[in-house]
């Protein structure tokens, strides 16, 4: 079995330009077991899916502690790379996002998505604080455990519709990428983007592995790779189609007699 430091590296070799990692998104130790079984290189949960299954809404409302034992139980079960969504980090200053990381990097994670967005607002963090925060948790992770892989999302796609984004806002998310980067971050998560001549143009921008996640409207995997992205998450899509199919199939079951 691979120390964790060990699966920090495979995780981190796994984000290649143009031959992406898929993260078909997980909630909880057993749906993150029927996904390495289906071939999983790696496990990543999703804050959405993780929070619906214990009956919390999205953003944060879900307790930390159950957040960081939900991550120690899929660490504990699962032989492959586990990255955790920890969005705003559980806190605004420094230290409470750099503690957060820590608990989730003791609790086996070896990454974890940790977004640019106020969380319960519309606003994101400016680029410099945002780059400070990220740089603390660099700072607290390192003596934890190495190669331990940030994933800094940024939610200026999320807050337009996809046919309203425009050159203006990939260039503020250029901005961030480069912050973010030079703060620790390891990767860049562009969530909603969906149109392929700002994805090509943010691939191209930065030596920072992209992250898009595979929404309805987002082009396909072989698209997306040939655009040079080089991971590719669900979120909480899977969730959502696996509710769907048990509430019709317990509708049809209730409904014999």
């Amino acid at each position: 079995m691979l120390t964790q430091t060990e699966r920090a590296r495979v995780f981190a070799d796994l984000h290649q330009k143009g031959a992406p990692v898929i993260l078909f998104n997980a909630w909880d130790a057993g749906s993150a077991a029927v996904i390495e079984k289906a071939g999983a290189k790696a496990i990543a949960t999703g804050s959405w899916p993780v929070a619906a299954a214990q009956g919390f809404d999205d953003g944060e409302n879900i307790p930390l502690d159950l957040a960081v034992e939900n991550i120690r139980r899929i660490t504990s079960l699962v032989d492959v790379p586990v990255s955790a969504d920890i969005e705003g980090g559980y806190g605004v200053s420094s230290q409470e996002v750099a503690n957060t990381a820590s608990r989730m990097v003791e609790a086996g994670a070896i990454g974890f998505n940790f977004e640019d967005q106020v969380v319960g607002s519309s606003d994101l963090y400016d680029i410099t604080e945002q780059a400070s925060r990220i740089a603390a948790v660099r700072k607290a992770i390192n003596g934890l455990c190495d190669n331990i892989f940030i994933n800094a999302r940024t939610d200026i796609f999320l807050k337009a519709a996809p046919d309203t984004h425009t050159a203006a806002m990939l260039d503020h998310a250029i901005e961030r990428a480069e912050a973010y980067a030079e703060a620790g971050a390891n990767g860049f998560f562009a969530p909603g983007l969906a149109n392929e001549n700002l994805i090509e143009r943010l691939c191209s921008s930065t030596d920072l592995p992209i992250n898009i996640i595979a929404l309805p409207h987002v082009p396909d995997t072989k698209t997306l790779a040939s655009l040079g992205v080089a991971r590719i998450s669900y979120g909480p899509v899977p969730y959502k189609r696996m509710t769907a199919w048990l509430e019709e199939e317990a509708r049809q079951a209730l409904s014999q007699l």
